[in-house]
């Protein structure tokens, strides 16, 4: 088994790798490796820093559906668990967005406790990165639909940690304080 520094370092640095040149959705150009960082960084959070795989994970969760890293490559690189919570997070990219994001609804109860921390995590971050100080009517609408969409996600999904539970439950609060 790898240290559990290492470990973490390690998921970051391949996640960096991978995920370059790559920027996120609704801040501009940020680089997409920030979405990452946050998510690991909330779960980081949420473990009170106790559970290096589920941040490693964190780090890893959107590899395989981004860059065709392989879960055996996940595996073999930092341990079956990690590369098993980042299939739980990966979406079928071959199925429409409306299917993807049904799924995720439909899903999201039966997963494992590890990967609806990271579910929660990702749309607390998303939800975030959508949050503008004056946003244009195509942000608020986006806002709204993706806001929306992660409260039926997330319906799923707590239970957990209360921490994270209530960091969604604040993020949810500011994003329809700012439509």
């Amino acid at each position: 088994m790898i240290p559990p520094v290492r470990l973490i370092s390690q998921a970051a640095e391949l996640a960096a790798r991978l995920h370059n040149g790559m920027a996120r959705k609704g801040r501009g150009n940020e680089p997409y490796i920030n979405h990452l960082a946050e998510v690991a960084y909330l779960l980081a959070t949420a473990s009170d820093g106790a559970d290096a795989e589920l941040v490693a994970a964190g780090w890893l969760h959107d590899t395989i559906e981004d860059t065709g890293t392989t879960r055996e490559e996940l595996a073999q690189k930092f341990s079956e668990r990690v590369a098993s919570l980042a299939v739980e997070c990966t979406d079928d990219m071959s199925l429409p967005k409306a299917e993807r994001r049904r799924r995720q609804i439909v899903d999201a109860p039966k997963k494992s406790a590890g990967a609806k921390l990271i579910k929660i995590a990702d749309k607390v971050s998303n939800i975030g990165a959508r949050i503008h100080s004056d946003p244009t009517a195509e942000e608020r609408d986006d806002l709204a639909d993706y806001t929306g969409w992660a409260e039926q996600v997330v319906a799923g999904c707590r239970g957990g940690n209360a921490w994270l539970d209530t960091k969604f439950d604040d993020m949810v609060r500011k994003a329809k304080a700012s439509l």
